[in-house]
């Protein structure tokens, strides 16, 4: 199985390709668009910046690509708000694959959100065999509003999505390669779909 982490310089990389290697598969990084269409599995990753993101996106010709991709297709944390309409971050376009916009979380809570929280109403096969209320690890300042693609929820001050699904493509707000014995699950689930 050929499986590609997408690099556009905005990934926790590391992490992710051992998250992968200790499931027994291999990954490849990079940002060539021909290796990307033919890959089995796709992941987007991200750290960082919405506006600068997308910028080296557009710079690549890989905002073109991403979402006309058929493939199963795996956002974490930045790669799924960036699948996203709109984020509030830099007044940022997003690639418009998830039919929801990323806003900022209110003054109400500490920003970012830091550690561990729970998920719940989890309606995808990337949750099959999952607890509701597992805990995973997120760390983040932005988040996807409520929609109909909605997957698994979390609550931080507010309700908001922290999985989301449209067709081939899959958004995790939180990271499963951080995230312990659960994250590592959600992860073969994504690669066996």
């Amino acid at each position: 199985m050929k499986i590609t982490i997408i690099d556009y310089g905005a990934g926790n990389i590391q992490s992710v390709m051992f998250a992968i290697q200790r499931l027994g598969y291999t990954a490849e990084l990079t940002n060539d668009k021909k290796k990307i269409i033919n890959a089995d599995k796709v992941i987007f990753p991200g750290v960082g910046e919405a506006g600068t993101a997308m910028k080296k996106l557009r710079e690549t010709e890989l905002d073109q690509i991403i979402p006309g991709l058929e493939q199963p297709v795996l956002g974490i944390c930045l790669g799924m708000q960036l699948m996203c309409n709109k984020t509030e971050e830099g007044n940022t376009e997003g690639l418009g694959i998830f039919n929801t916009e990323v806003k900022k979380f209110q003054n109400t809570v500490k920003v970012p959100q830091i550690g561990w929280n729970q998920i719940y109403d989890l309606q995808s096969p990337l949750f099959a065999g999952v607890d509701e209320r597992a805990y995973v690890y997120l760390v983040h300042g932005y988040y996807a509003s409520l929609t109909e693609e909605t997957i698994a929820k979390t609550v931080y001050g507010q309700e908001y999505t922290t999985a989301l699904q449209y067709n081939n493509f899959f958004g995790t707000q939180f990271h499963p390669e951080k995230s312990s014995d659960t994250g590592a699950l959600i992860l073969d689930n994504f690669l066996k779909l």
